[in-house]
């Protein structure tokens, strides 16, 4: 394994005070065309519901457009929230998007709904979302209804119905299993698929859930060996002090998160000077601090390498957690650019 991984990019489309979502999607595809100018591996969009400071509620669309405007980099979703959606709707979805950009296109998958309970039971009003507990099969049947064959539907009275995701696939997107516990560590190990361990919002468990995936992995056809990668917030800028400046907006904003607050639009960095954090939000500012990845490039480089080679990893996918001055221009993000390029130019 290289000492050096490979960098991919994480994005949840961070809307903050004053941008509108034209705007907030306008910096992230710019984003998209720098990394993979720069030479990152994938670039994933995560799906969240209702929420005043995410606008990536649909991976799907911000993969189209990404892949539109990106030659080289792989682009997908990280992830799909599968109990929000049909099986056979992800499936025609990434088929076609395999179809735009062959050899280019990711399906993360992941189990959590995303969002609230009642964004929840909204999404599954129609009566075709996916059940949690029918997880492991809905993976399954996706994976089958990508490839070319596509997959069969048995009748309890009899017969047979054959399905397919797109008429005559030539390739299909690779899955990957997303999550920060044991059941998808174990899920993705028993259908021999790559795994990928959230560790960005996840605080614990990410040794023994790589731990259970590696010992209990099963090969298949296409995955011969265990292959992971994990996720990880990070700032990177010209001084150590700009960059703990920079990281302050969405470290504030995990803080109301985790303290149950009203969330709103990520403030800027100007927003936050003008009001201080409380005592509990300062102590869930330091925790969640302890664990990113905060500094001048060189620094920052060198713990990611140290990150990457005590979890076995070759790659390391970051959420490039930059926040914003208020003089920033609203339809670019110069911090998470920054961000990118300093890394990019250290590793």
């Amino acid at each position: 394994m290289s000492t050096t991984p490979a960098l991919s990019v994480l994005d949840l489309v961070p809307v903050r005070t004053g941008q509108t979502t034209p705007q907030a999607i306008a910096s992230s595809i710019a984003l998209a065309q720098a990394a993979d100018r720069l030479g990152y591996r994938r670039y994933w969009f995560a799906e969240h519901h209702n929420m005043p400071a995410v606008a990536s509620t649909s991976p799907p669309v911000l993969i189209a457009a990404a892949a539109a405007r990106t030659e080289r980099i792989r682009v997908g979703s990280g992830g799909v929230m599968l109990p929000n959606h049909a099986p056979l709707i992800v499936a025609e979805q990434f088929a076609a998007l395999e179809a735009i950009a062959p050899g280019r296109i990711d399906l993360g998958l992941g189990r959590a709904p995303g969002s609230d309970p009642v964004i929840t039971q909204l999404l599954r009003r129609s009566g075709t979302t996916s059940e949690a507990q029918q997880f492991p099969e809905h993976v399954q049947n996706i994976i089958q209804l990508m490839e070319r064959d596509g997959a069969t539907v048995r009748f309890t009275s009899g017969g047979t119905y054959e399905v397919t995701a797109t008429p005559d696939a030539s390739s299909a997107p690779e899955v990957w299993l997303l999550g920060s516990s044991d059941f998808s560590a174990q899920l993705a190990a028993q259908l021999g698929l790559p795994y990928v361990f959230a560790n960005h919002f996840a605080g614990d468990g990410l040794e023994r859930a790589m731990a259970l995936y590696r010992q209990g992995f099963q090969p298949s056809e296409r995955h011969p060996d265990p292959r992971s990668f994990v996720t990880a917030n990070v700032v990177v800028a010209e001084t150590q002090a700009l960059a703990e400046e920079r990281a302050l907006p969405q470290l504030r904003q995990f803080a109301r998160l985790r303290s149950n607050k009203p969330m709103r639009k990520i403030e800027t960095i100007d927003e936050v000077r003008e009001n201080p954090s409380d005592a509990l939000e300062d102590s869930l500012i330091q925790q969640n601090r302890q664990r990113w990845f905060v500094g001048e490039a060189p620094r920052v480089a060198d713990e990611l390498r140290a990150f990457a080679e005590t979890h076995g990893v070759d790659e390391i996918m970051i959420s490039p957690s930059a926040g914003a001055y208020r003089t920033d221009p609203l339809d670019e993000t110069p911090g998470r650019l920054a961000t990118l390029e300093l890394l990019a130019a250290a590793l």
